[in-house]
């Protein structure tokens, strides 16, 4: 990839006369079964400008209530777009169709407050990277059609959510209206996004990424990464999944609070409640071990994330580390 990156032929982006920044966008397209992408340099970016395109100030926005456009980009769709946020309880990170259609009431007046935007997750970041599976996301997203909601994907890792199920990223993601893919999750690109839909909303989409800063100049330097993650970084992410899964069935059989049916992907989360821990401590004992764990939205459970970067080695050390430094015992 580095060398990708020192070898990319680049122009002007603002100009549209980036070679490496095109190419990036027509994959994508392409990826995600939609007109055109927009290269952007982060995925929040790419979900906020979708928001704008959506919805009028005053309008609202329909998320699982710990969604990352929710609780991990900082006010975005109130600052950004106007937007209140109707956040719902969610199991694994997924809605139900029927409280799609509970929070998007039909107005009784013009001047009511209506709902815009459905935003979805896959895979979902706080639920432990759980995919949405197919039959249900075509059940909320009719549920929201219904009511003349626009649908925006946050398919930050979509890729793993394909993988996962073993069909193209185009049968998750051409059902939406805008779709996020990130290039800096299981991809492994130093940075950056892409927004993808029809080529009237990216045309507005243009414009409102100069708005929001993201226009940029060389940028096929990172572009040429994000091609080469395309290449080379896709089908792989088998690997991590195949990493996670291992982990999660020797920490269960170590002791350790994990439950396996929620390791849908490349996160495995444990609960260090039950463990008589808190974060804070289970994570400082784990630094000591030489693991590098993270924290979570939910206050006693903390994650560990597979990736390009962790080899079978790692894993295999990790399998040991862990349950030790927490205080696990070997189940009989």
């Amino acid at each position: 990839m580095r060398a990708a990156i020192a070898a990319a032929e680049v122009g002007d982006e603002q100009k549209r006369e980036d070679p490496s920044v095109t190419e990036l966008q027509r994959r994508v397209a392409e990826l995600v079964g939609q007109e055109e992408a927009l290269f952007v340099p982060t995925a929040t970016m790419a979900n906020q400008i979708a928001l704008k395109l959506h919805s009028r100030p005053g309008d609202v926005l329909i998320a699982e209530e710990t969604s990352h456009v929710v609780i991990y980009e900082y006010g975005g769709p109130a600052a950004h777009a106007g937007l209140m946020v109707q956040g719902l309880h969610g199991h694994a990170g997924r809605l139900a169709p029927e409280q799609v259609r509970a929070a998007a009431p039909v107005r009784t007046k013009i001047a009511d407050q209506a709902a815009a935007v459905l935003s979805l997750e896959d895979t979902h970041n706080s639920a432990g990277g759980r995919v949405w599976p197919l039959d249900e996301l075509d059940a909320v997203v009719a549920a929201a059609r219904e009511f003349g909601l626009a649908v925006h994907l946050d398919g930050a890792r979509l890729l793993n959510a394909a993988v996962a199920q073993g069909v193209h990223p185009s049968a998750v993601a051409a059902r939406f209206d805008t779709v996020t893919v990130c290039l800096s999750k299981g991809l492994g690109c130093p940075l950056g996004a892409l927004l993808a839909g029809s080529e009237a909303l990216m045309g507005r989409a243009w414009r409102e990424k100069h708005l929001f800063g993201g226009a940029m100049r060389q940028a096929g330097i990172v572009a040429a990464a994000g091609v080469y993650a395309l290449d080379h970084n896709v089908d792989r992410l088998a690997e991590d999944h195949a990493h996670a899964r291992r982990l999660a069935e020797a920490w269960r059989e170590a002791g350790l609070p994990v439950e396996l049916e929620r390791v849908d992907t490349n996160f495995v989360q444990i609960d260090v409640a039950p463990l008589g821990l808190g974060r804070d401590e289970a994570l400082g004992r784990l630094r000591n071990a030489g693991v590098g764990l993270s924290s979570t939205i939910h206050p006693t459970v903390i994650r560990a994330v597979t990736h390009l970067d962790v080899g079978p080695a790692d894993i295999a050390r990790a399998c040991d580390l862990v349950p030790e430094a927490l205080g696990a015992h070997v189940r009989v």
